[in-house]
């Protein structure tokens, strides 16, 4: 790691500058063992909490907080057991993105950003969860993502098209910790988007709801409080010119789909699986079952 850059103060506006500039330092000898150590137990502890047998305690938290359909939030809190399971190679695709992740606080740390209160508990009217760190100051979330997710980033387009409810979670983190004498900044916050494909890091700034996140736990809470679950308003689309209709992007990623719309029809197709939830002209690819077996 270079004396130089270690000794000037950092702001975490060049964060991605710094992180570029060191990597391409490779004669200073900055990937430390312990660096590599510290990375190994990030990665290592990460690991073990997705893939490990814990199972976590049903209830609201902050990283939930994004848009969902009530039906679906109700059985998760409800009836858990009813979630599908992750096939492995989504366990495996996931266990890339935690790595990355890591990667990414560990580069800004050996950078000479100031990187402290890691997965630190904060709360919000009850609701608690687990910010990724705090650099310079500012809460930052990192988040590993594709081509598109990271291109709406940059494009500021993710103010409009948060499917995942990255914001809503970041909003959820900064007003946690406001009375954190680590978090400076009280207002904003960072998304640390990470090309999974390319590489390439983008810092994403984002104004803090207060208003919002705390209207959202109160209507959360309200719908988990139900004795018995809500209308389904997981979202449609049209599937081409078929007539068929489909699941969104969001509602396909939803693990209680089949609790929300148990007539759903499952097609393989080349590209991925469609969840159609209206078949005018049935598709002629194999149909699935929600299992994964071949019907007909």
């Amino acid at each position: 790691m270079t004396t130089n850059l270690l000794r000037q103060p950092t702001s975490i506006s060049s964060l991605i500058t710094d992180i570029y500039s060191i990597i391409q330092q490779k004669d200073t000898g900055w990937f430390t063992h312990e660096l590599a150590a510290r990375l190994g137990e990030d990665i290592a502890s990460r690991l073990r909490s997705q893939l490990g047998d814990r199972r976590p305690e049903p209830r609201l938290r902050l990283s939930q907080m994004g848009p969902r359909c009530p039906r679906a939030l109700w059985y998760s809190i409800h009836q858990p057991a009813m979630a599908e399971a992750l096939p492995p190679w989504a366990e495996i695709k996931y266990s890339f993105g935690h790595t990355l992740e890591a990667l990414a606080v560990s580069l800004a740390r050996a950078a000479g950003h100031e990187v402290l209160g890691e997965q630190d508990e904060v709360s919000v009217d009850g609701i608690i969860g687990h910010r990724d760190c705090v650099i310079d100051g500012c809460i930052v979330d990192v988040k590993s993502c594709s081509q598109r997710s990271f291109d709406k980033f940059k494009s500021g387009l993710i103010a409009q098209m948060d499917d995942f409810g990255y914001l809503d979670q970041l909003d959820g983190y900064v007003v946690g910790s406001a009375n954190d004498e680590l978090v400076r900044c009280k207002d904003r916050g960072y998304i640390l988007a990470v090309n999974k494909v390319l590489g390439h890091l983008y810092l994403y700034e984002h104004k803090i709801r207060p208003a919002h996140i705390k209207e959202r736990i109160r209507s959360y809470k309200s719908i988990v409080g139900r004795d018995s679950p809500p209308e389904c308003e997981c979202g449609t689309v049209p599937d081409g010119k078929s007539g068929n209709i489909k699941l969104d992007t969001r509602a396909s990623y939803n693990v209680f789909k089949f609790c929300c719309r148990p007539t759903i029809r499952t097609f393989l197709y080349a590209d991925g699986i469609r969840y159609l939830t209206h078949v005018e002209r049935k598709p002629d690819v194999p149909e699935i079952d929600k299992e994964g077996n071949l019907l007909g």
